[in-house]
């Protein structure tokens, strides 16, 4: 496996990822057909990219399959992310392949957009998460901290 920056070509690989990080304990709470549907979900990759957006893809050496990425939007208080701190701190998002995760490349990708965001001289990073979601733990490793809750979510933010 290897990491590249994600590019305008990516945008397919990135509603994957979105599914992915959506249907995060391989339930399938939502379809492609429905996160693109949804305005709330789909922001997060439409348009893809912004000029304010930056991203990190894993990429398989075998087959050059894209096989998760990690990328980062900035929203503002009109039309925010679930994660949404404030208007200048980019919401991070991050799914992988099912068989792909547990095995190092979600901390590899989180360790390179965060990279990224420090580069761009950002604040810090947040993003939303479910109690029960796994990846919980490599958020709060890497020094995210709660800074807010809606339902059985908590928005995290990582101060860089």
């Amino acid at each position: 496996m290897h990491l590249r920056d994600a590019g305008p070509l990516d945008g397919e690989a990135l509603t994957d990822a979105l599914l992915s990080a959506a249907n995060w304990d391989d339930q399938e709470r939502v379809t492609r057909e429905q996160l693109l549907a949804d305005p709330e979900l789909s922001h997060y990759v439409t348009g893809w990219p912004r000029p304010t957006d930056f991203g990190t893809v894993a990429v398989a050496d075998d087959d050059s399959a894209v096989i998760g990425a990690a990328w980062c939007r900035v929203f503002d208080a009109v039309d925010p992310g679930y994660g949404y701190v404030s208007d200048g701190i980019p919401e991070l998002s991050i799914g992988l392949r099912p068989a792909c995760r547990g095995r190092g490349i979600g901390s590899a990708l989180l360790d390179a957009v965060i990279a990224q965001a420090a580069a761009r001289h950002h604040q810090g990073v947040s993003l939303s998460v479910e109690d029960d979601n796994r990846a919980r733990a490599l958020y709060v490793r890497a020094g995210s901290i709660p800074v807010g809750r809606t339902g059985g979510s908590d928005t995290l933010l990582l101060h860089l």
